[in-house]
């Protein structure tokens, strides 16, 4: 029986899917457990649902990029879809710290750079929210690259030398001293490029021969199975760059992977995985020191706290995307 082409046009299809699954394996890697575990590596690697999240934006910015090449209008539609929802959230937990205990805004100063650029993150690697500085900052660049791979093609090669860049981070010690601190973004960077370079393929709807599927599944099964075995045997002996590393192709397998997952499911499941997808930005903010961070206090167990927390944070998120979204229309209004 011969095996059906790997459509890569259904990364697109299934992007809100594919997105809801990575807030949820996000969400299984912030519940704590204990190291001893047998789940422990597998929770752990639920952080390449960040590496998904970024690769499937890549995706879509070529998508947007290629149907109005604009950068003003670019940057307003991505400004409009993050701004309100970060300072929202930002403004709800940095402004009572400050007003309290002022673990992370010492000064008034201090205060605005968190609120507006979550500026820690970049000065001290404070990690509180640090996707969505990281976000803002791939989507500065990413028109630019985009007009730069559109003018010519050999610079698609660069994701390359974003790993190169990784390496020199970790181990160069000038490097190292300079911008160290920020390996969590670094080693988050080519993936992000990589999705952009395959949204190309996936808007042509490009297809590879069915065959391929047994090298899908090989690269998959030795990425995931060493990140795996790194985290639940190694865990705490390896920079964890090297194991984003193997993020880069467990990510693009997974998605593939999923696609075909989600092309057997029941609407009803994808229905549901397309909500959480559609609430992603709002659920990330929210979930760990909006909930997470109350609800394990009760130490009710890993699953029960997992499933309270998606039960708490998924209504909340899209109260507040509704509400921030309503007010954002009555700004723009006046």
């Amino acid at each position: 029986m011969k095996i059906p082409n790997i459509e890569i046009g259904n990364i697109s299809r299934y992007r809100a899917e594919q997105m809801g699954a990575a807030m949820l394996f996000v969400i299984l890697f912030h519940v704590a457990l204990d190291r001893g575990d047998p789940f422990y590596g597998l929770r752990r690697c639920g952080n390449v649902g960040v590496d998904i999240f970024l690769f499937l934006s890549g995706v879509g910015l070529w998508f947007a990029w290629t149907k109005t090449p604009d950068v003003r209008r670019f940057y307003n539609r991505r400004l409009l879809r993050i701004l309100p929802t970060w300072l929202f959230v930002a403004t709800a937990f940095y402004l009572p710290d400050f007003l309290g205990s002022r673990r992370f805004s010492t000064s008034i100063t201090d205060l605005i750079g968190d609120i507006t650029l979550n500026w820690d993150f970049w000065l001290h690697d404070e990690l509180t929210f640090w996707y969505v500085p990281a976000i803002m900052a791939l989507y500065v660049a990413a028109p630019w690259y985009m007009r730069l791979i559109e003018r010519h093609a050999v610079y698609r090669w660069l994701p390359l030398l974003m790993v190169v860049w990784c390496v020199m981070v970790e181990w160069v010690l000038p490097i190292h001293r300079a911008v160290g601190h920020l390996e969590i973004f670094w080693s988050r960077v080519p993936i992000f490029f990589i999705g952009i370079n395959c949204g190309r393929y996936v808007k042509e709807n490009r297809t590879v021969d069915g065959s391929a599927v047994w090298l899908l599944l090989l690269t998959f099964t030795m990425t995931f199975g060493t990140c795996l075995y790194l985290e639940q045997v190694r865990h705490g002996n390896f920079p964890l760059f090297v194991e984003r590393m193997l993020y880069i192709p467990f990510t693009v397998c997974t998605v593939l992977v999923m696609n075909r997952i989600f092309r057997r499911t029941p609407q009803w499941v994808n229905a549901f995985f397309r909500f959480v997808g559609a609430l992603s930005l709002e659920a990330y903010l929210i979930h760990i020191h909006f909930v997470l961070v109350y609800v394990q206090r009760y130490d009710y167990g890993y699953w029960p706290t997992f499933l309270l927390t998606v039960a708490i944070t998924l209504p909340a998120a899209w109260l507040m995307q509704r509400g921030v979204g309503l007010a954002t229309r009555l700004v723009k209004s006046k």
